[in-house]
């Protein structure tokens, strides 16, 4: 077998449907929209939201809590990614950049209670897991709030 013998199965390529070309072609004059009305013209169809009269599904359901348009995303810090830093430091956003474990210090951070850890560290953050606290003062840490 050769490179010019390699031909498409029968049915691999689909013949692209040319609509509008008169009476002869099967699909002239109106190219198979119908006759007038919103469907036939060119541009968006119907909405799918639309119900036809019945009030739309979406006014239907009850209103529930509230979205934010400017939600307030922490960064996250484990509390075992800690335990790599040394004993007795200052733990900010200038010492998590520097060891790559937050990507912005301009974000805020949340610090989480995941593992343990046993030095004692001065942590700085905008936010603390409850367990993350009490880990951290167990340890003979400090964790405070930075406004």
């Amino acid at each position: 077998m050769f490179l010019h013998d390699i031909k498409q199965p029968e049915g691999a390529r689909k013949k692209k449907k040319i609509v509008g070309r008169g009476p002869g072609s099967g699909l002239g004059k109106t190219s198979g929209r119908g006759h007038k009305g919103q469907r036939s013209r060119a541009g968006r169809g119907i909405l799918k939201s639309l119900e036809g009269g019945q009030s739309p599904l979406i006014r239907r359901m009850p209103k529930v809590g509230f979205n934010s348009k400017r939600p307030k995303v922490y960064q996250l810090v484990k509390l075992e990614d800690l335990t790599r830093l040394k004993e007795g430091s200052v733990v900010n956003a200038e010492l998590l950049k520097s060891n790559g474990l937050i990507k912005s210090m301009r974000k805020p951070f949340k610090v989480l209670g995941n593992g343990e850890i046993q030095k004692a560290l001065q942590v700085q953050a905008h936010c603390f897991s409850k367990s993350a606290e009490e880990k951290i003062v167990k340890a003979g840490g400090k964790a405070s709030i930075i406004k």
